[in-house]
């Protein structure tokens, strides 16, 4: 059960542009690189658990969900504050307490994160109010931890209406708070209203507020805002590669967000009409899978899922009348009518649906391509958790 092409997995090797995928019929990478392009810095959380910045067309290997890495493919976001790490800018509003610069180790490293004191004050609040769109969903995040005194709780609000309650250990922490602007003017802030008598400070550390649902990689500001251009990987592999009669496309994947967009990864010919593909879509929480052949559908079906945003695993098989989808050790689609493809028709493997659109955005931990169709127990092992302690890290269980 040797896959002819793989991606991930632990192995990884990426430069400026690419990376590349290999086999494990002869333990080598294989020279059929992805083409990876980026237009802006961005960063990752690297193998020491610290906050990189990584240059423009660099793929990003991400090490915060896992020791193996994955690699973070986002959309492009801005970061809408002038400073996301000087808090003793003008732009941040603080009417009671202070701050005191560069104070101890931050997530990236260095010192270069903020004491925010609160100086015998009872409503310490470091806050700022940008003008936003009217009506727009928005998401403030920061980095922050407590001092020795150990866990305390805190609020963080937006628009004065959209309260969260935050934990703050001795531990560094992301938290965030998504909202819809009410008005054209916001005010967002933490305070420590909920902090316990003792605690008289905390570190704060990578503000960022962003036009988004969700809080995306951190993007670091220094007196302006900073754009993260949306990144694609695309077009690796060749017709020797891939088998046109039959085959198996697996994935390790997680997405970003439940956001109801499609975003594919697929085996195709670079159109829609001759592709492999398995994407996330505009039902929520849904995986669908597609086999086109001749611009006709030869298999073409979804199923909702518990939690898109969790690591699942997917391998969706493809023969002569033989057509399936395996999630997580389960058949959850079947299909025993339709075509495969002639000869020579299956050239590249992108994460897109085929033609350069609809591009995945998610943490890829895992690619796999097998150049014959598995049978249903090599599917099913392949898909399934190897221990208890991997089932529930993945996808976010509580073990009794």
């Amino acid at each position: 059960m040797s896959q002819t092409y793989k991606f991930g997995n632990g192995t990884w090797a990426t430069k400026k542009g690419s990376t590349l995928a290999y086999s494990d019929t002869n333990n080598a990478f294989k020279p059929l690189p992805f083409s990876f392009e980026r237009n802006s810095i961005a960063t990752r959380v690297n193998k020491e658990g610290l906050i990189e910045v990584v240059g423009n067309d660099i793929p990003r290997i991400d090490y915060k969900d896992s020791a193996e890495g994955a690699l973070l493919l986002e959309n492009s976001a801005t970061n809408l504050l002038n400073y996301s790490e000087d808090f003793s800018q003008s732009s941040w509003d603080i009417p009671f307490g202070n701050i005191i610069s560069n104070s101890t180790i931050s997530p990236n490293g260095s010192i270069d994160a903020d004491e925010f004191n609160f100086i015998g004050q009872t409503e310490a609040r470091i806050a700022q109010s940008p003008i936003l769109s009217n009506g727009t969903s928005y998401t403030f995040s920061m980095y922050i931890k407590a001092d020795e005194n150990g866990t305390v709780q805190s609020n963080m609000y937006a628009d004065g209406n959209n309260y969260t309650t935050i934990n703050v250990t001795t531990e560094w922490k992301r938290i965030n708070i998504t909202f819809v602007a009410g008005s054209t003017n916001i005010i967002f802030a933490i305070d420590n209203r909920s902090f316990s008598e003792t605690l008289n400070k905390v570190y704060i550390w990578g503000a960022m507020l962003e036009q988004n649902s969700v809080a995306s990689s951190y993007i670091p500001t220094n007196g302006s805002t900073v754009q993260r251009s949306a990144e694609t990987c695309n077009d690796s592999g060749n017709s020797e590669v891939f088998n046109d009669s039959e085959g198996v496309l697996f994935a390790d994947i997680s997405a970003l967000a439940n956001d109801l967009t499609n975003r594919g990864i697929t085996i195709s010919d670079g159109s829609v009409n001759n592709r492999v593909t398995m994407f996330y879509t505009n039902v929520s929480n849904a995986i669908q899978v597609k086999v086109v052949v001749g611009g006709s559908n030869s298999l073409n079906s979804y199923i909702v899922i518990p939690n898109i945003s969790l690591h699942n695993k997917f391998a969706l098989k493809y023969k002569q009348n033989d057509f399936s989808l395996f999630v997580n050790g389960f058949e959850l689609i079947t299909d025993t009518s339709g075509n495969t493809f002639s000869n020579g028709t299956l050239t590249k493997l992108a994460f897109d649906r085929g033609d350069a659109a609809e591009d995945f955005y998610g943490k890829t931990k895992e690619i796999g391509y097998y150049d014959t169709a598995l049978t249903d127990e090599e599917l099913e092992y392949m898909t399934s958790y190897r221990s208890l302690n991997e089932m529930v890290t993945e996808l976010n269980l509580n073990a009794l």
